[in-house]
């Protein structure tokens, strides 16, 4: 590979170090450069013939002694150079021009040129770059042979004008010319060839660098020849110089260092920019290793190697890849076995510290190792993240100092490393952000927001699609009975098994036990059947340990081509008419439903009748109706039950039975209850205020139940009003207490040390036994009005009716029937000593103005045995 011009050509002062030519360029441009070379090879040593013959030679002996020096000047000055790279534009500058004027002021021309050949040609061999000897020897000839025929030109033309130095110095500067013309006419042949702006610049830069080295060789020479012990001085001065430009190339090193360390994270920072942002939907992604080759790039020039193998673990799997820049590589080397970066004798490296190896000088397997990459020479440092070795770094054969790799190019190699390593591991953990950011932590499976992204994405391209949601039914049943990890283990084994059913459909895990599946170009027929067979595999048994447990599946799906044909493109909204589907599907055969419009206006109806609640509260559209309820057998008024209803401004009247228990669910049952209560507690104080002693029963919520706030929040309510805490009664039903009865009881109980009166609603058709009845603090029950309906055409009713008003009576309860519609229903309680009615034979539930206007007609006023006043219900 010919890696700089410097190889190409190496006397030049100052000259293009890194020119984009490779080895696989083209094999026509390889035997154009072949010819090209032979024509530079023939140039040279027709030159240098004519040359020898035009010029007299005068062999003294000190040519003897001369003639080493010049050898060993030009070698020094082969090695003696300056690499300079600014911004990935590079030059070497050497100081050939010195020996080379020394040469034509004091040797002849072909003892100048034998000591240039004996230099270049070793120093090539040296580099290992004698692939170009042919090249570079005819370079090497024209580099003397020019000079010297210049100088002697001059020198007769400005015979007794100029001074003797004059020639040779322009013949010096003729050197460096002739070598960066003939290093970019090589690049132009092999197809890289510079504009003529930049090489105009470059031959300007080579003059004045050339016309620096060799002002310096001239001086040095005069004062070495015209000055006592000046040879001593020109040395000090030389050491001083050489030492200079030592440490300027340093500095220089340093700064390409800095700059190539920026480059290498900036190059890996760009590549996680183009990985792609939207979910993978079965897990995390590889990265592209196309995206690494400008690290590996950059790694090789800054080192300037022939060779740089980057094998990285980019697969999420912990497969090894390997990438190779620069020269080529056996295939058998580039082919890395999963277990490469442990089994490679090259690559068994603890710790994170850089490794040199050598041919001459490494153990037999890592000779074997080295020759099989068809490498001399190789630095190896891993690549270690926080956790893991994420790869290893490979460098072979440095071909621009002769001696290999130095120090400096370890540290900057460890440094490099050390950056890669942290920028890798920084890049892993942002995609293992992005990915835990896009999938469920449980399942593994896309979560609702990497669902959204890649449904949204495959809607906008115009794809037509299916969402399909599918519900894992009895999961509470099992999380509560055996604890939720047994639940998460069905989760985690049906979205498994779904995940095997699907293939490669989006799949994700909604919340809880909800799945969602984006179906692309599927029918709703397609969609139905593929929602069949889920429901049916993750309905199938779950072993767990030692039981099995047994689970239900319901589907619904809605598709973003509807029949009216209007296209759908936001998955949220597919999302929600999926869900639709779901809750109709869990009233259907099957247990799975196509969404329709016609559930969606039910829906909305509920959702509407929730969001909406809170407002009606406070504009008066919900308001308190009042049933009376009147003592057995003397038909006095002894109070009313508080009803509530709703009258909405686009439904109508609704029944309570819709709404309530939309209340109760979504936690507006507390503003509920307080607003019956005040309305309640308001209407007492009324009556107290006429001499009317009336109780007002109130329907408490499971959730009033649980709230260890309530009593105190009664207890206010009462105080405020100034109301005896007996003519408040509130109902409660039996299944709200049973439902947490550790919360439920230490409520009851505070509640009736304070007095309010306890009932017990809908008796009879939930637990209903002496024993329930027994433990809890209540003053009456309340016969189910199914029961009073039927007592007078079923035998079993009217036996259920009177061993409740029995029961109650043995625990000194009020009892308290609802739903007497008829004088035989009234008559046959009168008959089993019920203490109070109530139904539509009294009085249907009445707003608070018909209900006053009801008491005044029909009732009388009567005065008690307590000369209370009572109202009597006349007949």
């Amino acid at each position: 590979m010919i890696e700089r011009h410097r190889s190409l050509g190496p006397h030049s002062g100052l000259e293009p170090s890194r020119p984009p030519v490779r080895a696989e360029v083209d094999p026509v441009r390889r035997r154009m450069f072949a010819s090209f070379s032979f024509v530079v090879l023939a140039a040279g040593v027709g030159v240098s013939l004519l040359t020898a013959g035009g010029l007299e030679s005068r062999y003294t002996p000190e040519l003897l002694f001369i003639g080493p020096l010049l050898a060993v000047g030009f070698l020094l000055a082969e090695q003696l150079t300056i690499d300079v790279d600014v911004k990935r534009v590079g030059w070497t500058i050497s100081f050939t021009e010195i020996p080379l004027l020394l040469g034509l002021l004091t040797a002849p021309f072909e003892v100048v040129l034998a000591a240039n050949l004996l230099a270049g040609l070793g120093a090539q061999v040296g580099r290992r770059a004698a692939t170009h000897v042919v090249y570079n020897g005819g370079v090497l000839c024209l580099e003397i042979a020019v000079p010297f025929a210049v100088a002697n030109l001059v020198n007769q033309a400005l015979i007794g004008v100029a001074p003797d130095w004059f020639g040779p110095v322009v013949g010096t500067l003729t050197s460096p010319l002739i070598s960066c013309g003939f290093a970019l006419a090589a690049l132009t042949v092999l197809g890289g060839a510079m504009k003529v702006a930049a090489g105009a610049r470059l031959a300007g830069r080579t003059l004045a660098v050339g016309l620096l080295n060799t002002s310096v060789g001239l001086i040095g020479y005069e004062v070495a020849i015209g000055t006592p012990w000046g040879w001593l001085l020109v040395g000090l001065v030389a050491v001083a110089v050489i030492g200079l430009y030592r440490a300027y190339s340093d500095l220089l090193r340093e700064q390409r260092d800095l700059e190539a360390l920026s480059d290498v994270s900036l190059s890996v920072a760009r590549s996680g920019q183009g990985a792609q942002t939207s979910p993978d939907p079965v897990g995390e992604q590889a990265v592209p290793v196309g995206e690494w080759e400008p690290v590996a790039e950059r790694i090789r020039e800054q080192l300037n190697a022939t060779r740089v193998v980057l094998r990285l673990r980019l697969d999420p799997r912990g497969e090894v890849t390997t990438l190779v820049a620069g020269e080529t590589m056996p295939e058998a080397a580039v082919q890395a076995a999963p277990d490469a970066l442990r089994d490679d004798p090259l690559l068994q490296l603890p710790g994170s510290h850089v490794r040199s190896f050598r041919t001459l000088e490494a153990p037999e397997e890592v000779r074997r190792a080295l020759r099989q990459r068809g490498a001399y020479e190789a630095l190896v440092v891993p690549l270690r993240g926080a956790s893991q070795l994420l790869g290893a770094v490979e460098v072979h054969d440095r071909v621009s100092r002769w001696r290999g790799f130095g120090r400096a190019d370890v540290r900057l190699l460890h440094t490099l490393a050390s950056h890669l390593a942290t920028a890798m591991d920084n890049r892993r953990l942002l995609a293992r952000l992005r990915h835990d950011a896009y999938h469920d932590p449980l399942t593994g499976l896309l979560n609702r927001t990497g669902f959204r992204e890649i449904s949204g994405n495959e809607l906008r391209a115009g794809r037509a699609a299916v969402v399909l949601r599918v519900d894992l039914d009895l999961l509470t049943t099992v999380s509560e009975a055996l604890g939720y990890t047994w639940g998460d283990r069905m989760v985690v084994a049906a979205g498994q098994r779904m995940r095997e059913a699907l293939g490669d459909a989006p799949l994700a895990r909604l919340e809880a036990n909800s799945f969602a599946v984006l179906l692309l170009d599927h029918t709703e027929e397609q969609a139905h059947q593929v929602a069949l067979r889920l429901c049916d595999v993750i309905a199938m048994s779950y072993p767990l340990d030692r039981i099995v447990v047994e689970a239900a599946g319901v589907a619904g799906y809605a598709s973003s081509a509807p029949a009216d044909g209007e296209a759908e493109t936001d998955v949220d909204t597919l999302l929600q008419h999926a869900d639709v589907a779901v809750r109709a599907a869990r009233n259907g055969e099957d247990g799975v439903r196509c969404y329709a419009p016609a559930m969606g206006q039910v829906f909305l109806r509920r959702f509407q009748l929730v969001t909406q609640f809170r407002q009606a509260l406070d504009t008066g559209q919900v308001e308190v109706h009042y049933q009376p309820k009147v003592a057995l057998p003397e038909r006095q008024v002894v109070g009313a039950e508080a009803l509530v209803r709703w009258s909405h401004p686009e439904y109508g009247r609704l029944d309570p039975d819709e709404f309530v228990p939309l209340v109760e669910a979504t936690g507006l049952v507390d503003a509920l209850t307080a607003f019956v209560m005040e309305c309640a507690l308001v209407k007492i104080r009324q009556w107290l205020d006429r001499g009317l002693r009336m109780s007002v029963a109130v329907n408490l919520s499971v959730r009033n139940l649980a709230d260890e706030t309530f009593p105190e929040r009664v207890a206010e309510a009462l105080e405020r009003h100034d109301i005896p805490p007996e003519l408040l009664t509130l109902e409660l039903t039996e299944s709200s207490v049973m439902a947490d009865k550790e919360r439920s009881l230490p409520v009851l109980r505070r509640l009736h040390a304070m007095g309010v009166v306890l009932a017990v609603d809908d008796f009879g058709t939930g637990y209903s036994s002496l024993a329930y009845l027994r433990q809890l603090p209540v003053d009456e029950v309340k016969i189910d009005k199914s029961f009073v309906l039927g007592m007078g055409t079923d035998l079993s009713d009217l036996a259920v009716v009177r061993t409740i008003v029995e029961l109650g009576h043995s625990l000194d309860l009020a009892v308290v029937a609802e739903g007497v519609e008829d004088d035989a229903a009234r008559d046959q309680l009168v008959g089993m000593g019920c203490d109070v009615a109530q139904g539509y034979l009294i009085s249907r539930p009445l707003s608070e103005e018909r209900f006053e206007a009801w008491l005044q007609a029909r009732t009388k006023r009567d005065r008690g045995s307590r000369e209370e006043t009572v109202l009597t219900l006349l007949h």
